[in-house]
């Protein structure tokens, strides 16, 4: 027998019991003629149910090629057909590939996992070095979220002073946003030769990626007095994702000097609308895991918190190598990485935490 279906779904990949009745009750709230009086709790809602719908349907598919499978392979038995068998070895490395992405999507059962997400880049000290390698990792995560096919859009990009950038946000708006890029919080390290040191020496750049998870409703109130409002014009560095307008909004919220920027949509008023709305989801997002670290006896600054803990090393001279700190995954494809190929970071990311 190739694969039994039934270890799969009972204490496996998931409850499968309990899937089909969190859907049924979901289907039963989506017929409430009021539910669109309230049209992000319809949204969300209807999300949820399609997020569910597909998980189901990839399990009755799963266990559907695992019978398959397993007929086919009583009967190569009895043929002593070694082409059968090899046809057999190709279909289930491919029910394998599948198999394991049913499991990465059981890891992703944290709190906030299902979530679409807000991600931001900020260089650090050094300048033009860390802005450009602040630019180099905004288009590492625009190519994996176009590799993956996941549904974003670029709110804001600010121009480095000579080169690269001095901030980003991407908005991810897939299910299972959050949980999929949380890998990837903290201090990127990369170390290559700058090409802006006419001596070519080699230099060490340091960026950090902040993730804040969207919730349907924020249950957080920001005082407009604590708030500093600037419009600015857009910036370039975004390429094709960006509007050159004059009506770029940029919000602070002072207490905290937590920044909020949008320039992507057409109106100063659109702009602030979403500024504001990102900025109310940042802020509770930090007193959240302020009160967090309180409770657990650490250091309750963000900011020092996540500078203080280099995440990932991107060597690029004298050798070729991406490691993660956390995981020890690394591989020697740094083109390949930058181009976007973070699966197997994020894989072992999510089973270190699982299994931790």
């Amino acid at each position: 027998m190739i694969c039994v279906p039934g270890s799969i779904s009972s204490g496996g990949i998931f409850d499968l019991e309990a899937k089909k009745e969190e859907l049924s009750v979901l289907e039963r709230e989506s017929g409430d003629p009021d539910l669109w009086n309230n049209q992000d709790k319809a949204q969300g809602l209807l999300k949820k149910i399609t997020a569910l719908r597909g998980l189901l349907e990839a399990w009755d598919s799963v266990s559907a090629s695992c019978d398959d499978l397993s007929e086919l392979y009583e009967m190569a038995k009895v043929e002593d057909s070694q082409d059968l068998f090899n046809s057999i070895e190709e279909d289930f490395k491919i029910l394998e590939k599948r198999v394991s992405e049913m499991e990465l999507r059981k890891m992703l059962d944290g709190p906030d996992d299902a979530c679409e997400a807000l991600l931001t880049i900020h260089p650090g000290a050094g300048g033009t070095e860390s802005q450009d390698w602040a630019l180099m990792l905004y288009r590492m995560y625009v190519r994996f979220l176009e590799r993956e096919n996941m549904d974003f859009r670029v709110v804001e990009v600010q121009d480095g002073d000579e080169a690269g950038i001095k901030s980003a946000t991407i908005e991810v708006k897939s299910e299972y946003a959050y949980g999929l890029l949380r890998s990837e919080i903290g201090v990127h390290r990369l170390v290559r030769i700058s090409p802006f040191d006419s001596n070519a020496r080699r230099h060490t750049s340091f960026t950090a990626v902040y993730l804040y998870p969207v919730h349907d409703e924020v249950n957080f109130e920001i005082n407009m007095a604590d708030v500093r409002v600037d419009t600015y014009r857009s910036s370039g560095a975004g390429g094709q994702y960006i509007n050159k307008t004059d009506s770029a909004v940029r919000m602070t919220h002072l207490p905290t000097g937590i920044v909020a920027s949008c320039q992507t949509e057409r109106s100063q008023i659109q702009n602030r609308e979403t500024a504001f709305k990102m900025l109310k989801t940042m802020v509770a997002e930090h007193y959240r895991r302020e009160e967090e670290a309180k409770r657990a006896d650490r250091m309750a600054s963000k900011q020092k918190v996540e500078w203080g803990s280099q995440i990932r090393s991107y060597v690029l001279h004298p050798y070729q190598l991406v490691k993660d700190l956390r995981t020890n995954e690394e591989t020697s494809d740094t083109g390949g990485v930058l181009d976007g190929k973070l699966k197997p970071f994020i894989n072992a990311y999510l089973l270190s935490t699982s299994e931790g």
